[in-house]
Protein backbone atom coordinates (compact mmCIF):
# COMPACT_ATOMS: atom_id res chain seq x y z
CA UNK A 1 0.00 0.00 0.00
CA UNK A 2 1.07 3.85 -0.41
CA UNK A 3 3.07 5.25 2.09
CA UNK A 4 0.69 8.26 2.45
CA UNK A 5 -2.62 6.04 2.34
CA UNK A 6 -1.30 3.59 4.68
CA UNK A 7 -0.05 6.12 7.05
CA UNK A 8 -3.79 8.23 6.85
CA UNK A 9 -5.96 4.56 7.17
CA UNK A 10 -3.30 4.01 10.48
CA UNK A 11 -5.00 8.03 11.85
CA UNK A 12 -8.35 7.92 10.66
CA UNK A 13 -9.51 7.29 14.34
CA UNK A 14 -7.80 10.20 15.57
CA UNK A 15 -8.62 12.42 12.61
CA UNK A 16 -11.27 15.52 13.37
CA UNK A 17 -15.17 13.60 12.49
CA UNK A 18 -15.81 16.06 9.81
CA UNK A 19 -12.70 16.20 7.36
CA UNK A 20 -12.56 18.27 4.13
CA UNK A 21 -14.65 16.72 1.90
CA UNK A 22 -17.66 16.23 4.53
CA UNK A 23 -17.39 19.79 4.61
CA UNK A 24 -17.41 20.38 1.24
CA UNK A 25 -20.35 18.29 0.49
CA UNK A 26 -21.97 20.77 2.94
CA UNK A 27 -22.15 23.14 0.15
CA UNK A 28 -24.75 20.59 -1.32
CA UNK A 29 -22.78 20.80 -4.54
CA UNK A 30 -23.75 16.99 -4.62
CA UNK A 31 -27.29 17.80 -5.32
CA UNK A 32 -28.15 16.57 -8.69
CA UNK A 33 -30.96 19.86 -9.27
CA UNK A 34 -28.35 22.13 -8.31
CA UNK A 35 -25.83 21.09 -10.64
CA UNK A 36 -28.14 20.83 -13.19
CA UNK A 37 -29.18 24.30 -13.21
CA UNK A 38 -25.50 25.62 -12.36
CA UNK A 39 -23.88 26.52 -8.90
CA UNK A 40 -25.53 29.43 -7.37
CA UNK A 41 -23.16 32.17 -5.89
CA UNK A 42 -23.66 30.94 -2.25
CA UNK A 43 -22.53 27.68 -3.05
CA UNK A 44 -19.61 28.52 -4.74
CA UNK A 45 -19.11 31.47 -1.75
CA UNK A 46 -19.48 28.52 0.73
CA UNK A 47 -17.13 26.29 -0.78
CA UNK A 48 -14.75 29.24 -1.34
CA UNK A 49 -14.39 29.39 2.66
CA UNK A 50 -14.08 25.70 3.24
CA UNK A 51 -10.70 25.34 1.38
CA UNK A 52 -9.63 28.95 2.93
CA UNK A 53 -10.61 26.98 6.36
CA UNK A 54 -8.28 24.05 5.07
CA UNK A 55 -5.25 26.70 4.39
CA UNK A 56 -5.12 26.45 0.49
CA UNK A 57 -4.65 30.15 0.34
CA UNK A 58 -6.57 32.60 -1.98
CA UNK A 59 -4.95 31.52 -5.28
CA UNK A 60 -5.39 28.02 -5.24
CA UNK A 61 -9.04 28.33 -3.82
CA UNK A 62 -9.98 30.64 -6.88
CA UNK A 63 -8.66 28.95 -9.45
CA UNK A 64 -10.58 25.55 -7.64
CA UNK A 65 -13.77 27.10 -7.56
CA UNK A 66 -13.29 29.19 -10.79
CA UNK A 67 -13.04 25.13 -12.33
CA UNK A 68 -15.71 23.75 -10.02
CA UNK A 69 -18.32 26.58 -11.41
CA UNK A 70 -17.37 26.42 -15.24
CA UNK A 71 -17.76 22.73 -14.90
CA UNK A 72 -20.85 22.34 -13.39
CA UNK A 73 -22.08 24.47 -15.92
CA UNK A 74 -21.30 22.60 -18.70
CA UNK A 75 -23.30 19.93 -16.64
CA UNK A 76 -20.53 17.62 -15.93
CA UNK A 77 -20.82 17.40 -12.04
CA UNK A 78 -23.70 15.87 -11.71
CA UNK A 79 -22.76 13.49 -8.93
CA UNK A 80 -20.87 13.38 -5.54
CA UNK A 81 -18.19 10.94 -7.35
CA UNK A 82 -18.11 13.10 -10.59
CA UNK A 83 -16.99 16.06 -8.00
CA UNK A 84 -14.73 14.20 -6.10
CA UNK A 85 -12.58 12.81 -9.29
CA UNK A 86 -12.94 16.30 -10.82
CA UNK A 87 -11.52 17.92 -7.60
CA UNK A 88 -8.69 15.75 -7.18
CA UNK A 89 -7.35 16.16 -10.66
CA UNK A 90 -7.32 19.50 -10.08
CA UNK A 91 -5.19 19.07 -6.93
CA UNK A 92 -3.02 16.89 -9.13
CA UNK A 93 -2.21 19.92 -11.29
CA UNK A 94 -1.73 22.46 -8.61
CA UNK A 95 0.35 20.06 -7.01
CA UNK A 96 2.63 18.70 -10.08
CA UNK A 97 2.23 20.80 -12.78
CA UNK A 98 5.04 20.30 -15.03
CA UNK A 99 5.74 16.65 -13.77
CA UNK A 100 8.55 18.16 -11.80
CA UNK A 101 10.84 15.27 -10.28
CA UNK A 102 10.39 14.96 -6.48
CA UNK A 103 13.89 12.81 -6.56
CA UNK A 104 16.90 14.44 -4.35
CA UNK A 105 19.17 16.13 -6.61
CA UNK A 106 22.42 14.38 -6.88
CA UNK A 107 25.40 16.26 -8.07
CA UNK A 108 27.74 15.53 -11.02
CA UNK A 109 30.43 14.78 -9.08
CA UNK A 110 29.92 14.07 -5.16
CA UNK A 111 28.91 15.15 -2.86
CA UNK A 112 25.71 16.36 -3.33
CA UNK A 113 24.77 19.15 -0.85
CA UNK A 114 21.47 19.50 1.63
CA UNK A 115 21.04 22.54 3.34
CA UNK A 116 17.54 22.40 5.35
CA UNK A 117 15.95 25.89 6.13
CA UNK A 118 13.08 26.79 8.27
CA UNK A 119 11.84 28.35 11.31
CA UNK A 120 12.45 27.41 14.95
CA UNK A 121 10.32 24.35 15.91
CA UNK A 122 9.30 22.99 12.44
CA UNK A 123 11.42 19.94 12.50
CA UNK A 124 14.68 20.74 10.54
CA UNK A 125 17.02 18.38 12.80
CA UNK A 126 14.41 15.04 12.55
CA UNK A 127 13.94 16.14 8.70
CA UNK A 128 18.10 16.02 8.35
CA UNK A 129 18.21 12.23 10.53
CA UNK A 130 15.01 10.85 8.82
CA UNK A 131 16.37 12.12 5.37
CA UNK A 132 19.98 10.59 5.93
CA UNK A 133 18.35 7.20 7.12
CA UNK A 134 16.59 7.00 3.86
CA UNK A 135 19.53 7.99 1.65
CA UNK A 136 21.19 5.34 4.11
CA UNK A 137 18.46 2.97 2.84
CA UNK A 138 19.40 3.14 -1.10
CA UNK A 139 23.04 2.40 -0.09
CA UNK A 140 24.22 6.42 0.23
CA UNK A 141 27.13 7.64 2.47
CA UNK A 142 25.65 10.79 4.41
CA UNK A 143 28.25 13.08 6.67
CA UNK A 144 25.93 15.38 8.70
CA UNK A 145 26.65 19.17 8.97
CA UNK A 146 25.68 20.71 12.76
CA UNK A 147 25.53 24.03 11.26
CA UNK A 148 23.24 25.13 13.79
CA UNK A 149 25.17 27.06 16.29
CA UNK A 150 22.73 29.50 17.45
CA UNK A 151 20.57 27.00 19.46
CA UNK A 152 21.11 25.82 22.63
CA UNK A 153 21.39 22.07 22.50
CA UNK A 154 21.34 21.98 18.57
CA UNK A 155 24.72 20.28 17.84
CA UNK A 156 24.34 17.78 20.58
CA UNK A 157 20.73 16.35 18.90
CA UNK A 158 22.83 16.37 15.52
CA UNK A 159 25.71 14.34 17.00
CA UNK A 160 23.43 12.08 18.71
CA UNK A 161 21.56 11.27 15.51
CA UNK A 162 24.60 10.95 14.23
CA UNK A 163 25.61 8.08 16.28
CA UNK A 164 22.65 6.13 15.76
CA UNK A 165 23.00 6.51 11.79
CA UNK A 166 26.58 6.00 12.36
CA UNK A 167 27.21 8.85 10.33
CA UNK A 168 30.44 11.34 10.26
CA UNK A 169 29.40 14.67 11.43
CA UNK A 170 31.57 17.51 11.77
CA UNK A 171 30.16 20.42 14.24
CA UNK A 172 31.43 23.88 14.99
CA UNK A 173 31.23 25.61 18.70
CA UNK A 174 28.03 27.00 19.88
CA UNK A 175 27.89 30.60 18.33
CA UNK A 176 30.50 29.95 15.73
CA UNK A 177 30.30 30.69 12.13
CA UNK A 178 27.57 28.08 10.44
CA UNK A 179 28.67 29.35 7.00
CA UNK A 180 32.15 27.91 8.34
CA UNK A 181 31.07 24.49 9.71
CA UNK A 182 29.15 23.87 6.29
CA UNK A 183 32.34 25.00 3.97
CA UNK A 184 34.33 22.06 6.46
CA UNK A 185 31.71 19.47 6.24
CA UNK A 186 32.00 19.89 2.42
CA UNK A 187 35.67 20.04 2.83
CA UNK A 188 35.43 16.58 4.84
CA UNK A 189 33.27 14.99 2.76
CA UNK A 190 35.06 15.53 0.01
CA UNK A 191 38.51 13.99 1.24
CA UNK A 192 36.20 10.85 2.71
CA UNK A 193 34.30 10.45 -0.63
CA UNK A 194 31.27 11.11 1.11
CA UNK A 195 28.24 11.33 -1.12
CA UNK A 196 25.59 13.64 0.35
CA UNK A 197 26.02 16.03 2.84
CA UNK A 198 23.59 17.62 4.90
CA UNK A 199 23.36 20.52 7.06
CA UNK A 200 21.23 21.61 9.62
CA UNK A 201 20.89 25.26 9.67
CA UNK A 202 19.68 27.89 12.75
CA UNK A 203 15.93 27.89 12.95
CA UNK A 204 14.95 31.79 12.29
CA UNK A 205 12.22 34.10 11.83
CA UNK A 206 11.11 34.75 8.84
CA UNK A 207 10.64 38.15 10.05
CA UNK A 208 14.63 38.58 11.39
CA UNK A 209 16.25 39.88 8.28
CA UNK A 210 19.73 39.97 10.14
CA UNK A 211 19.85 36.24 10.41
CA UNK A 212 17.45 35.46 6.81
CA UNK A 213 20.81 37.37 5.33
CA UNK A 214 22.86 34.96 7.29
CA UNK A 215 21.56 31.55 5.85
CA UNK A 216 21.98 33.00 2.51
CA UNK A 217 25.79 33.43 3.44
CA UNK A 218 25.79 29.68 4.18
CA UNK A 219 24.87 29.14 0.61
CA UNK A 220 26.91 30.84 -0.90
CA UNK A 221 30.17 29.81 1.28
CA UNK A 222 28.77 26.12 0.41
CA UNK A 223 28.97 27.48 -3.18
CA UNK A 224 32.50 28.60 -2.39
CA UNK A 225 34.16 25.13 -1.42
CA UNK A 226 32.53 23.16 -4.35
CA UNK A 227 30.83 24.80 -7.52
CA UNK A 228 26.88 23.99 -7.64
CA UNK A 229 26.73 23.95 -3.59
CA UNK A 230 23.90 23.88 -2.28
CA UNK A 231 22.93 21.23 -4.90
CA UNK A 232 19.53 21.14 -2.78
CA UNK A 233 18.11 23.61 -0.52
CA UNK A 234 14.49 22.38 1.11
CA UNK A 235 12.22 24.52 3.21
CA UNK A 236 10.75 22.30 5.92
CA UNK A 237 6.86 23.55 6.82
CA UNK A 238 4.77 22.79 9.56
CA UNK A 239 1.44 21.93 8.29
CA UNK A 240 -0.18 23.23 11.77
CA UNK A 241 0.43 26.46 11.21
CA UNK A 242 -1.66 26.85 8.29
CA UNK A 243 -1.09 30.65 6.67
CA UNK A 244 1.95 31.27 8.52
CA UNK A 245 3.53 28.29 6.88
CA UNK A 246 2.68 30.26 3.50
CA UNK A 247 4.45 33.64 4.55
CA UNK A 248 7.55 31.52 6.10
CA UNK A 249 7.70 30.44 1.94
CA UNK A 250 7.17 33.69 0.79
CA UNK A 251 10.37 34.76 2.54
CA UNK A 252 12.67 32.31 2.41
CA UNK A 253 11.75 31.84 -1.10
CA UNK A 254 12.86 35.75 -1.60
CA UNK A 255 15.98 34.77 0.40
CA UNK A 256 16.95 31.74 -1.29
CA UNK A 257 16.81 29.30 -4.36
CA UNK A 258 14.78 26.84 -2.77
CA UNK A 259 14.31 23.75 -4.85
CA UNK A 260 12.09 21.62 -2.53
CA UNK A 261 9.55 21.50 0.40
CA UNK A 262 9.30 19.06 3.24
CA UNK A 263 5.73 19.56 5.16
CA UNK A 264 5.75 17.97 8.66
CA UNK A 265 3.31 17.23 10.92
CA UNK A 266 0.78 16.73 8.49
CA UNK A 267 -3.00 16.26 8.99
CA UNK A 268 -4.10 15.10 5.54
CA UNK A 269 -7.80 15.56 6.30
CA UNK A 270 -7.34 18.95 8.30
CA UNK A 271 -4.63 21.58 7.50
CA UNK A 272 -3.66 19.72 4.44
CA UNK A 273 -4.22 22.86 1.74
CA UNK A 274 -0.95 24.85 2.96
CA UNK A 275 0.82 22.03 1.05
CA UNK A 276 -0.93 23.15 -2.51
CA UNK A 277 -0.25 26.27 -1.10
CA UNK A 278 3.50 26.21 -0.47
CA UNK A 279 3.54 24.50 -3.50
CA UNK A 280 1.74 27.17 -6.08
CA UNK A 281 3.86 29.80 -3.66
CA UNK A 282 7.06 29.16 -4.43
CA UNK A 283 6.72 26.78 -7.68
CA UNK A 284 9.27 24.19 -6.63
CA UNK A 285 7.47 20.55 -5.57
CA UNK A 286 7.03 19.07 -2.24
CA UNK A 287 9.34 16.06 -2.34
CA UNK A 288 8.72 14.78 1.25
CA UNK A 289 6.06 14.56 4.17
CA UNK A 290 6.78 13.32 7.46
CA UNK A 291 3.99 11.19 8.74
CA UNK A 292 4.59 10.46 12.58
CA UNK A 293 7.58 10.53 14.94
CA UNK A 294 9.78 7.58 13.70
CA UNK A 295 12.74 7.40 12.12
CA UNK A 296 11.14 5.32 8.81
CA UNK A 297 8.23 8.51 9.34
CA UNK A 298 9.62 10.19 6.23
CA UNK A 299 7.75 9.77 2.66
CA UNK A 300 8.57 10.71 -0.89
CA UNK A 301 5.86 12.68 -1.98
CA UNK A 302 2.64 11.40 -3.79
CA UNK A 303 0.54 14.21 -5.65
CA UNK A 304 -1.83 11.57 -6.12
CA UNK A 305 -2.22 9.94 -2.70
CA UNK A 306 -2.25 13.09 -1.02
CA UNK A 307 -5.17 14.55 -3.41
CA UNK A 308 -6.78 10.85 -2.40
CA UNK A 309 -6.10 10.82 0.93
CA UNK A 310 -7.20 14.94 1.63
CA UNK A 311 -10.59 13.77 -0.41
CA UNK A 312 -11.68 11.12 1.79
Amino acid sequence: MNRWIEKREEDRAFAPKRGLWQRIKDVALMDVAVLVKGVDAAAIEALEERLLAADFGVPATLHLTEAVETEALKGKLRTENELREFLKARLVELLDPDGASIEIARAPAPPTVVLLVGVNGVGKTTTLARLAHLLQERGESVLLAAADTFRAGAIEQVKAWAARLDAPVVAGQAGGDPAAVVFDAVDAAIGRGMTYVLADTAGRLHTQADLMAEVAKVARVAGKRLEGAPHETLLVLDATTGQNALAQARTFGAALPITGIVVCKLDGTARGGVVVAARRELGVPVKYVGLGEGLDDLAPFDAGAFAEGLLR
